[in-house]
Parts: structure tokens; sequence; C-alpha cells
């Protein structure tokens, strides 16, 4: 299996273009591909505004941003990902978008490369099973803000080789990434705690128990969390929260992981997070978080 030298990223939300900032900061050339103009010209700006904030705060060179953002393709046509040696999905949790993905993909790109998925609650060998590569086919779960966050959550499906595992191990440690490894189950680590957790803090609100901000100041005072789960949750975005939601729920019919009602009102109403200016907190401009 040849070496890892460009690094594909299919879908270019908030996710998607934080793992493009990790790849190409790591020196990866990197291939953003998005069905939308306006996402990747949304994310091309955001990253150069990341970068640039990291050069003012010390943490990147002027010549190693200009290495990076030169490192970047944004494309809305698939078959430029077919010089990629490592794909990484991060489009819907939705297993047919998956593989409607991957079945391109799998006719696009060279025979060596790895196909991953980032899927946070969606089992890693159904997704694979319709990759034409299941064999080349890895979980690679990075946490949000991918840019900022070192966590990288690796899961093999059941016919994942073990060649592939580590050579996909081995990429996440290049990017700068800090990978565990985990079973092939609902929600990995994070989100089997994380879901549940972060619809109680939207039932608090639902109740009216306490405010947002209220909520999310006594976790971080009280549990010494760096970010509360409503700020969190504006920043996955209530959408996403409600396919995730639907998937893990629809999968271990787990009481805690179904959606609030709150969530599809406050998506009915177009507030969906930072993403939209709106949440549970009100929002100004569309940087990246972080910049």
């Amino acid at each position: 299996m040849s070496e890892i030298k460009t690094i594909g990223v299919a879908g270019c939300g908030t996710m998607g273009a934080g793992i493009a900032i990790v790849a190409a900061r790591a020196g990866f050339r990197t291939v953003v591909y998005d069905t939308r103009q306006e996402a990747l010209d949304k994310s091309l700006k955001q990253t150069r505004d990341f970068f640039a904030k990291s050069v003012q705060r010390g943490k990147m060179t002027e010549e190693k941003m200009a290495a990076a953002i030169g490192s970047l393709v944004m494309t809305t046509s698939l078959d430029e990902m077919g010089e990629c040696d490592l794909v990484i999905d991060a489009v819907f949790e939705d297993l047919k978008v998956k593989h409607d993905l991957f079945t391109k993909l799998d006719q696009v790109c060279p025979p060596h490369a790895i196909f991953a998925s980032n899927t946070s609650t969606l089992s890693i060998t159904e997704i694979a099973a319709g990759s034409g590569r299941d064999d080349r086919f890895v979980g690679m779960h990075f946490c949000l803000p991918a840019q900022l966050m070192k966590l990288v959550e690796m899961s093999p499906g059941l016919n994942t080789s073990g060649e592939t595992f580590a050579k996909a191990w081995a990429a996440c440690e290049a990017m700068g990434q800090r990978p565990v490894k985990t079973k092939d189950n609902p929600g990995f680590i994070l989100n089997y705690f994380l879901i549940p957790y972060n619809n109680d803090a939207i039932r608090l609100v639902e109740a009216g128990v306490a405010s947002p901000a209220d909520i999310d100041r006594a976790i971080k005072e009280g549990l010494g969390y760096p970010m509360g789960p409503l700020e969190l949750l504006d920043l996955i975005g209530l959408d996403t929260q409600l396919l995730l939601c639907e998937a893990m729920y629809g999968i271990t019919n787990e009481p805690r992981a179904a959606c609030p009602p709150l969530v599809r009102r406050m998506i009915a109403a177009g507030h969906l997070g930072r993403k939209s200016g709106r949440g549970f907190y009100t929002y100004e401009g569309n940087a990246m978080f972080g910049s």
C-alpha cells in the first residue's frame, strides 16, 4: 500500500472544513470536495482567516500558512478526488448518502486509496459495505472543532484489514492528531455519552429550569469543561444534532438519545446555531471557531 501524500475531504461544512485545515496544516496536499461552490468559497475564506489568526498568535509562520493554503484544492468535481490516497467523508449522517458518495468515489479513486468516514453514530461496517472496498475502509471520527481538538476515534469495520488500519492510524498521527482505537459501536466513546448529555441540557432549557447561559456556566465552573453543552450544540448545529439523535436512537432505542421537541422547533425557525447566526445564542459574522 503506497504512502499517503494526498488527503481528500468530502463535504466542507463545519466538520469537513476543520478536517481540511488539519490535513493542510500538516503538509498534506488536501482536496476538498463539495457539491456547492458557495460552501467551498465560505470554507476557503474561513480557512484563510483561521490561519491568519494562527500567525498572529505565533502558532504558525507566514511561510507555513502560505504552504498550507497553497496545498488546498477546492472543487465541485468528484473526479479531482481521483488523486487521493486517503478520502475522509464528512457528509450527512445518512447511510444512503454515504453509500452514494463512496460508490462514486470507488469509481474515481485508485485501488490503493483508503476510504474513511467521520461518522459519529453510524456503523463503520455498514458504511463500508457500500463502498466497494470494505477491506480498505476505516472510521476516523474527529472531534469538533477539528482544527483545535486533537482526539480522533479510530474504528475498524469487521472486514477492515490490519494494514489499512495501521496506515490510517499513521496518517492520523502524521496530521498531528491523537488517535484512540474503538470498537465499531454506536456513538463509539464520545457520542455514546455526548448525545444523551446534550439532550439532557436541551430538556433543561425546554423545562425552563435555567437559561442556556446559566446551564453552560454551571457546567464549565462546576465540572471544568472548556465549553458548555448549549455552546457546543450551537457549534455542532441543531440540524446535525437531529440527525445524530435519529441515527443513535434508531440503533439503540435509548430514551435519552431521542431528539427533544425543542430541537425540531428551533430547526423550523431557522435557529440552527452558529451557521445561521442564531441558536441558543446569537452570533455576528461567520468566522470559524478559534479564529
